[in-house]
C-alpha cells in the first residue's frame, strides 16, 4: 500500500503573538488566515494532543505565504517553556529559509520587526546569506537569490 502525504503546516511555539504577527506577517510577509482560541473547558483532550499538563488555554494563528503556512501557538495557560534550537547542528528544527531579492533590505525589514542578526552568520558560501531569529529565538535563514 502506497501511502499519500500533503504537506499542511509547521508550528512554532511564540511567547508573544503580536511580536511574532509582527515579526512574520509585517516583517515576512505572512498572511493571517485563520485563528483558534482554544482551552480544555472546550476541547476536553486538548492537553494530552499538546502534550502539555494541566488547563490549557492556546491561541492558534494559522499564517500563510505562498506555499507555506506556519501555526503560531501562543499560550496563556500554561506559559511556554524552553529556548529554540541555538545550533543548525542540533536535532530538530533548526531554522526556516527565505530567497530574498535585495538581503540588506529584508534584514533590515526584519530588525525593524523584532529580529535580530545573529553575529558572523553573514556568509557568501557560492551565495550570500545571513541568519536571524525571530522574538523568540527561532532561527531565519535569508538567502539571497
Amino acid at each position: 500500500m502506497t501511502v499519500t502525504y500533503r504537506p499542511s503546516h509547521l508550528g512554532l511555539c511564540v511567547s508573544d503573538i503580536d511580536a511574532a504577527l509582527r515579526f512574520y506577517c509585517d516583517g515576512l510577509g505572512f498572511e493571517q488566515v485563520v485563528v483558534y482560541d482554544l482551552d480544555t473547558t472546550m476541547l476536553p483532550g486538548l492537553g494530552k494532543s499538546l502534550e502539555i499538563e494541566g488547563p490549557v488555554t492556546v491561541r492558534s494563528q494559522m499564517i500563510k505565504r505562498d506555499t507555506m503556512t506556519i501555526e503560531l501557538l501562543a499560550y496563556s495557560e500554561p506559559k511556554a517553556t524552553g529556548t529554540p534550537s541555538t545550533s543548525r547542528g542540533s536535532l530538530g528544527l533548526t531554522h526556516l529559509s527565505f530567497y530574498v531579492d535585495d538581503l540588506e533590505a529584508a534584514v533590515a525589514q526584519l530588525v525593524a520587526n523584532g529580529g535580530t542578526v545573529l553575529p558572523d552568520t553573514r556568509q557568501q558560501l557560492g551565495i550570500e546569506l545571513v541568519f536571524l531569529t525571530d522574538p523568540d529565538g527561532t532561527r531565519v535563514e535569508l538567502m539571497q537569490g
